[in-house]
């Protein structure tokens, strides 16, 4: 019985390890939607997110608008085609960090209310991503598998 146990879950861990890519893949796409969408957004109307910026007390906006516009458009488009995935990741995690100390403050009650921001679960997406790579269905991957062979 214990044998049959035991191989049992030597399947199930060799099918879990085959099927990694799934939701790192997953996880790609929502970053994508999110980030590209938003991005997209902001970057067509940037005189609001600079007056939104401003309310929030964000020092020059004019700036930090079209910047945090273009941050989330072309990380979240990198992030979708896994190119320098960990690297795009930083930034986004810099944007929520900002946002949940700006624009979230006033529902931060207890330490514990940023765990029900939609901020923090981002954060936690990108760290996943940096900590587990693009995948195998990625830009990255093809680049590094073509690094090797040169």
């Amino acid at each position: 019985m214990i044998q049959k146990l035991q191989a049992f879950w030597k399947k199930l861990v060799a099918l879990a390890k085959k099927c990694q890519w799934i939701p790192i893949a997953f996880t790609r796409i929502t970053i994508d939607i999110t980030f590209a969408q938003t991005g997209w957004g902001k970057l067509h109307s940037l005189d609001q997110v600079v007056e939104f910026f401003r309310s929030l007390g964000i020092p020059a906006p004019e700036i930090q608008a079209p910047f945090v516009a273009s941050v989330e458009f072309g990380c979240g488009l990198m992030i979708l085609f896994g190119l320098a995935t960990r690297l795009a990741c930083i930034p986004l995690i810099g944007t929520m960090v900002v946002a949940i100390l700006t624009a979230k403050m006033a529902d931060l009650n207890t330490f514990t209310d940023v765990f029900g921001f939609i901020e923090y679960l981002y954060i936690i997406l990108l760290l996943f991503l940096i900590t587990a790579g693009p995948g195998w269905f990625s830009l990255d991957h093809f680049i590094e598998k073509k690094m090797k062979t040169v």
